[in-house]
């Protein structure tokens, strides 16, 4: 068996672990290498602190129309904390008790803190965007152009961490264009002035030199297509796809092809996870991110 088993709903309803009990819910899930990220820092806490010896973090393939019974299962047992992944930020938003201040105006949430009044919804994908767009690339949002590829609930965050770090103008594409204009109309009470604009049809294209995000599911499966074409944008500064698995998607490989700095969604996905652990644990964001870097790096080298 896998050391980390995809777990199911039917598996949560006969759930037996003695300790306290962490997840992640996905569909699909297979992909995530969160609980091994997680274990590790769990365990570096544990080598001096007793009390983090019995955690584990757990995944979960859930499907959509599954998603709030399997948050009420997880609560009954008394799970610590959850983290959420494609397709759950936007839809798990209205099945909160509470929602944390920072976390509202994205209308997503990506980690959950057991409550007895229910779950604590938080997001921690912008502050794990900024911190690896800045370890990663060497850049800052603060002044950029950003054009952001998506509109669902790993978009919306970044969406509101570019407008919270002051970029110079967000500009933003996705397929539907009925859900990019849904997201446009969130996002302008929160602008502050800065230029918000929608990519497509006969729109101009956002100016050379900016950062470009990609907060699709676009590459996660292998073969598919890069959600745009690098060639057709004024060239950019850096590309940042938030898929770290696999490494090198189609759009990270063209943006190589072009010499354009890029990076995958690796250290995003161990800067937001560290924060995850300090809402689940107090431990220090900063102390369990160098850790958890390690563990996807050494995970994303095992074969599959």
């Amino acid at each position: 068996m896998s050391p980390d088993p995809v777990y199911t709903l039917a598996d949560l309803k006969r759930w037996s672990h003695p300790g306290p009990s962490l997840a992640v819910l996905g569909h699909p899930i297979r992909h995530s290498v969160s609980p091994p990220m997680q274990n590790a820092a769990l365990a570096a806490e544990a080598s001096s602190d007793r009390q983090f010896a019995d955690w584990r973090y757990f995944r979960f393939d859930i499907a959509p129309a599954d998603l709030p019974h399997a948050l009420a299962e997880l609560h009954a047992r008394q799970f610590r904390g959850v983290n959420l992944t494609v397709p759950h930020k936007v839809m798990a938003f209205d099945l909160m008790a509470e929602i944390d201040a920072q976390a509202r105006p994205s209308g997503a949430v990506n980690t959950l803190l057991w409550t007895p009044a229910g779950w604590h919804g938080y997001n921690t994908d912008g502050y794990g965007l900024a911190a690896a767009i800045r370890e990663s690339l060497g850049r800052e949002l603060s002044g950029a152009p950003i054009l952001l590829l998506g509109a669902g609930g790993a978009a919306r965050s970044a969406a509101v961490e570019c407008l919270a770090s002051r970029c110079d103008s967000l500009w933003i594409a996705n397929r539907t264009r009925e859900r990019l204009d849904r997201l446009l109309e969130l996002l302008r009470p929160l602008a502050g002035g800065i230029p918000l604009h929608a990519l497509g049809g006969s729109s101009a294209l956002p100016p050379a030199g900016a950062i470009v995000i990609n907060a699709t599911s676009a590459g996660l499966r292998a073969g598919e297509p890069a959600p745009i074409d690098l060639s057709l944008l004024p060239r950019p500064a850096a590309v940042f796809d938030m898929i770290y698995n696999p490494p090198r998607t189609a759009l990270l490989v063209q943006a190589a092809r072009m010499g354009v700095p890029a990076a995958n969604g690796m250290s995003m996905l161990a800067h937001q996870g560290a924060k995850s652990l300090e809402i689940w644990t107090g431990v220090p964001a900063g102390r369990s991110a160098p850790v958890m870097i390690a563990a996807v790096r050494a995970a994303l080298e095992q074969p599959t």
